[in-house]
């Protein structure tokens, strides 16, 4: 059954960027979603009316939240799990009926979008969507939106894996990574990207490979090709990237035991892992998912005492703490 849950003015629901599998309908209050424009990159706000829903996109199709919802005033919601949102919907087709308008306006909104954005700049249009979709990636590249243009060319390799962007996609998908972590893009790639950089050696290659393959929801199969990259263990870069990968296959096919035991003894044999916060976030997640709710508010909580505020993983500690509290 949905729970009822109050959320105090101010508070926020979920972040943007955040695994939350919730689905909400407010009851009462006031709520506005933020979240950037595909085409301007301005920050747009949505209010939500009383009895919309809204988190339903990421949660259904399982990728993280892609705005950030805020508590504008004292509101009240009722919080349902994808299986729990799924049988209410079958048994109302108005919410069926809602929901599809909903996303069919949407889409339309996207579809003009991207078409703007990709023949923005005076430049002819390209051939065809597999293009399309890279010179998007580009575009985030370019303006040093490092986040968007990661999704965006994993994306691209998840539909083109042997396209014929496909290494370009994965070089450009290194440099964003290396941004992201604090790393900087090489001047002559920054502002043009006409310099593509070195080609990826065959153990990148082969991880952008599993990569693609995991967000394809292929969890088994991308879980075979992340062990073959750790067995190796002749690239220390991809090895604890690899190894990162191989809980969160774990963790997605629902063995939270091995994906506690394996995060366990990742952090055990590299305590300065640069993934250790997030790591530390999936065990905590794992107790939670099995009903443990003391150690998962343990783990919560170190990785509140270790991360700085502004960290993304510092708010969704915060976020899982007062869902834990909340219950």
């Amino acid at each position: 059954m949905p729970k009822a849950v109050q959320f105090k003015a101010n508070s926020i629901v979920y972040f943007k960027g955040d695994l939350n599998e919730s689905i909400y309908i407010l009851k009462s209050g006031k709520v506005v979603l933020k979240y950037n424009d595909i085409e301007t990159g301005q920050e747009l706000n949505e209010l939500i009316q009383t009895g919309e829903f809204f988190g339903v996109k990421s949660s259904l199709g399982k990728y993280p939240k892609e705005e950030t919802a805020i508590v504008l005033q004292d509101s009240e919601m009722l919080v349902f799990t994808v299986p729990e949102f799924e049988l209410m919907a079958m048994k109302n087709t108005r919410i069926i009926m809602k929901m599809l308008k909903v996303f069919s306006n949407q889409l339309r909104r996207i579809h003009k979008q991207v078409r703007n954005l990709i023949s923005s700049g005076g430049e002819q249009s390209l051939a065809g969507p597999e293009e399309g979709l890279f010179k998007i990636g580009e575009y985030y590249l370019k303006r040093r939106q490092y986040k968007q243009a990661l999704y965006v060319f994993r994306r691209y390799l998840t539909f083109y894996p042997a396209g014929k962007l496909a290494s370009e996609a994965t070089r450009n998908i290194e440099l964003a990574e290396s941004s992201v972590q604090g790393g900087s893009i090489p001047r002559a790639a920054a502002p043009v990207l006409e310099s593509r950089g070195r080609e990826l050696n065959d153990v990148a290659k082969s991880f952008y490979n599993a990569v693609s393959i995991f967000s394809q929801e292929k969890y088994g199969e991308a879980l075979k090709e992340f062990n073959k990259i750790a067995e190796q263990n002749s690239d220390e870069e991809y090895l604890a990237k690899a190894l990162f990968e191989i809980g969160r296959c774990h963790f997605s096919m629902n063995d939270f035991d091995k994906c506690i035991a394996h995060y366990t003894g990742m952090i055990q044999r590299y305590p300065k892992h640069p993934d250790l916060l997030d790591a530390l976030f999936y065990v905590g997640n794992c107790y939670e998912k099995k009903g443990d709710a003391n150690k998962a508010e343990g783990f919560y909580t170190k990785i509140l005492s270790m991360a700085p505020e502004d960290e993304p993983v510092n708010r969704k500690a915060k976020k899982a703490l007062r869902m834990l509290k909340g219950r």
